[in-house]
């Protein structure tokens, strides 16, 4: 596995992933789809992890990983879910772009980090900025975008938590031990919320919610992961943080040509500001030097 095919990997997954959120929850709910797909998901993890001979640990820190993680996994996908049967696919990539803006603010607020420089915080507001712009649109979207883009904008703020909470609490545990608790707890999570809710099996599903759902659990979920944290541990971070600015074009045109999505003037204009938001924030600071 090179590096370059690695970093096309995650971008085409990443890329990918909110139109098969929206197609497998066709016809047979957005809840047996979720479902469907962290099982799927969480046991080819397990698997993987006996294979490398890696074993879940229980001791407190690492339950408190688990629960960290599943946070993310359950609270912020299930959102997810939820709002894509409102909005097109491409808008839950441009949401999830604002990750990197959440996390850097929560990690100021409560791990005390000193990471909130002028320079970043305008590219914060400059990417808020982008999402007002995008809200502006939602009549192009239809009556209910407005709950779609809300629950979606929770997912992102959940997940951002999650990730928040995993750094405080600095188990020490490979990723892989990490997303395999997360699995094993929300899919339980995940079980029980359908089970209550719906509990049917959908009497037919639609070839392309099944492929869907099959290739959000092992390639989304198996493959994506473990190439994402194959990038972290050989590019800088600043490398892999260009991919959350990609990732909202693509999945744009991907919407576009894939499912016949508008893309409104509104979109494209307040996904270049969050890109270019994300870019003051990560590399404002270079710029800045230069000036003076």
């Amino acid at each position: 596995m090179t590096v370059p095919i690695a970093y096309l990997g995650v971008i085409l997954i990443w890329s990918t992933t909110p139109l098969g959120v929206k197609w497998s929850g066709e016809e047979v709910g957005f809840l047996f789809g979720v479902t469907a797909r962290m099982v799927i998901g969480t046991v080819l993890t397990l698997v993987l992890l006996r294979y490398l001979r890696m074993r879940l640990v229980w001791h407190r820190k690492a339950i408190q990983s688990y629960l960290a993680a599943s946070l993310g996994i359950y609270g912020a996908m299930i959102l997810v879910y939820a709002g894509a049967q409102y909005i097109p696919s491409s808008m839950i990539a441009i949401l999830f772009g604002l990750s990197p803006l959440t996390i850097g603010i929560m990690a100021a607020l409560f791990l005390g980090e000193n990471s909130l420089t002028p320079m970043r915080i305008f590219g914060i507001v400059f990417g808020i900025s982008g999402l007002v712009v995008i809200f502006s649109g939602r009549v192009h979207l239809g009556d209910e975008a407005q709950l779609g883009i809300f629950l979606v904008t929770a997912s992102t703020l959940l997940h951002s938590i999650s990730a928040v909470l995993l750094k405080r609490v600095q188990a020490g545990l490979p990723a892989m031990v990490v997303n395999g608790g997360g699995l094993l707890i929300a899919s339980v999570l995940y079980l029980l919320t359908w089970l209550i809710v719906d509990g049917s099996w959908p009497t037919e599903i639609p070839p392309r919610a099944g492929y869907s759902i099959l290739y959000l659990g092992i390639v989304a979920t198996l493959v994506g992961f473990s190439l994402y944290f194959y990038l972290i541990h050989h590019l800088e971070a600043r490398q892999v943080a260009l991919i959350p600015m990609i990732t909202p074009v693509t999945a744009m045109l991907l919407g576009h040509l894939l499912n016949n999505e508008i893309i409104s003037t509104e979109m494209i204009i307040g996904t270049a500001m969050i890109s270019f938001g994300l870019m003051c924030y990560q590399w404002g600071h270079m710029l800045k030097r230069r000036l003076v």
